[in-house]
């Protein structure tokens, strides 16, 4: 992963392309950052988390310069998401999440609310950077009621 990321920084800069350029920049400090705060390069397999929150942070910020009326920023925002979803895995379709979800549930034995945290860890185990939580979460709490 940092690798490709280091290779598509390089090929933005020869292509002065100053937009993803950004975007690319942004993503490596990230990754700086969180290899500070570990003390130690973070594993491949937290970098889709990151890079989620990445995007969530980036949405968030879309929808209010969306309101305000602020179509540059907006613009940016926007970008900026699509250079970022571009080093995630594909995410899953929303029939996929909902078996994973199902057989998370019968394979952790959850019967009822309080043993969603089982399942919520078991999916982010296997899934993480791959499935929307949120949504994962609301239909494993529909199944254990």
């Amino acid at each position: 992963m940092r690798e490709r990321l280091m290779a598509e920084t390089r090929a933005a800069l020869k292509a002065q392309d100053k937009p993803r350029l950004s975007a690319l920049r942004l993503i490596s400090a990230a990754l700086q950052q969180a290899d500070i705060a570990a003390k130690a390069p973070i594993p491949d397999g937290e970098i889709p988390a990151l890079l989620q929150r990445m995007i969530k942070q980036r949405r968030e910020s879309l929808a209010i310069y969306q309101q305000a009326g602020r179509k540059a920023q907006a613009d940016q925002e926007a970008a900026e998401i699509t250079v970022i979803e571009e080093f995630l895995p594909k995410q899953m379709s929303e029939v996929e999440t909902q078996a994973a979800v199902a057989a998370a549930i019968k394979e952790v034995g959850a019967a009822n609310l309080r043993e969603m945290g089982k399942v919520m860890s078991a999916l982010k185990e296997r899934y993480a950077g791959r499935m929307d939580f949120a949504k994962a979460s609301g239909w494993a709490k529909d199944l254990l009621k």
